[in-house]
């Protein structure tokens, strides 16, 4: 997916960058880098969820997404912190306890999920398997 983040002679609010000026995705894309670290389903709510409490041992930040499973946000959480967006801390001891909070760089993420909130909101709604059925 080609991103075009370079106006053609028109300030449309993008950047002018010489990133932007590629032909075809590149690892080192501001906007891929981005996208690859919110990939997945599950993941931009791990991330609300600690933006509104700062931090999370695992087992809290599993009941505030009941229907995630265990795999799926061990898997979300060490994803997140690949990319820098969430310090894992263990602290020693028995049981130890793992905790998870975002990073500097993980909370500026907030702007930009409410960003794709509200572009979301303003876009029509597909339409549910029932209306699909009544044409």
């Amino acid at each position: 997916m080609t991103h075009r983040t370079v106006s053609q002679g028109l300030d449309q609010g993008l950047p002018d960058d010489p990133r932007a000026r590629v032909s075809a995705p590149t690892p080192a894309c501001p906007v891929e880098i981005t996208l690859a670290a919110l990939r997945g389903r599950w993941t931009t709510l791990i991330v609300r969820e600690l933006l509104r409490s700062g931090s999370y041992a695992y087992s809290e930040l599993a009941s505030t997404l009941p229907e995630l499973s265990d795999k799926v946000l061990t898997e979300r959480l060490a994803q997140l912190a690949a990319a820098g967006v969430v310090l894992r801390t263990r602290t020693p001891g028995w049981p130890s306890t793992v905790t998870y909070e975002l990073t500097p760089h993980g909370k500026e993420l907030g702007p930009v999920l409410q960003a794709l909130w509200d572009w979301g909101a303003r876009v029509p709604a597909p339409p549910t398997a029932e209306e699909a059925d009544v044409t």
